[in-house]
């Protein structure tokens, strides 16, 4: 059976390390026979969260930008992928706006299957632990998550250095897994 795949690049350059362990996991899925979208962050509109709490009592953001059609999409998916290149040990500002956003239904992203991609200078896995802790924080606020895996694309700092490092076939092999 079929699954939809989300794919969340959170890289502010495309063809970036990140983004590019973003389509080999992309390619990976589609060969499993899965339905895969990719939404470049960086391309849309995503405003700060103003912690206005209208959402709690309407379930809709009163910030008129794209992600609301970002989070009907997170709601429909069955696989949620979310990549970030690491600043400062911690998911990059797009990836947290977006989380962020996420408030109005984030009780509506229930029993989800979620993959991290992540790509940093840093070449040590024990110093990326923040980064895995931010991300398994979100997850811990949803209902009924399923953490499927991480890939450090690590020891990757120029753009196009992640193509030499076993994080291209990591992902791709993930994407592979998804059924």
């Amino acid at each position: 059976m079929s699954k939809k795949v989300l794919i969340l690049s959170a890289s502010p350059r495309k063809h970036g390390n990140s983004d590019v362990l973003c389509d080999r996991f992309a390619d990976g899925a589609r060969e499993s026979g899965n339905q895969v979208e990719k939404i470049f962050l960086n391309d849309k509109k995503i405003g700060f969260c103003r912690g206005c709490g209208a959402c709690a009592e309407t379930g809709k953001c009163v910030i008129r930008d794209d992600m609301a059609d970002i989070l009907d999409t997170m709601v429909n998916a069955d696989v949620i992928v979310m990549a970030t290149p690491v600043y400062f040990y911690a998911v990059n500002g797009q990836l947290k706006t977006l989380i962020d956003r996420t408030v109005p239904r984030y009780t509506e992203i229930k029993g989800k299957e979620f993959w991290l991609i992540m790509t940093a200078a840093e070449d040590n896995r024990e110093n990326m632990r923040p980064v895995v802790e931010s991300f398994r924080g979100f997850l811990n606020c949803l209902d009924d998550p399923k953490e499927k895996g991480i890939i450090y694309g690590l020891g990757a700092w120029q753009v196009g250095e992640i193509e030499k490092l076993p994080a291209m076939n990591e992902a791709y092999e993930a994407g592979k897994s998804v059924k």
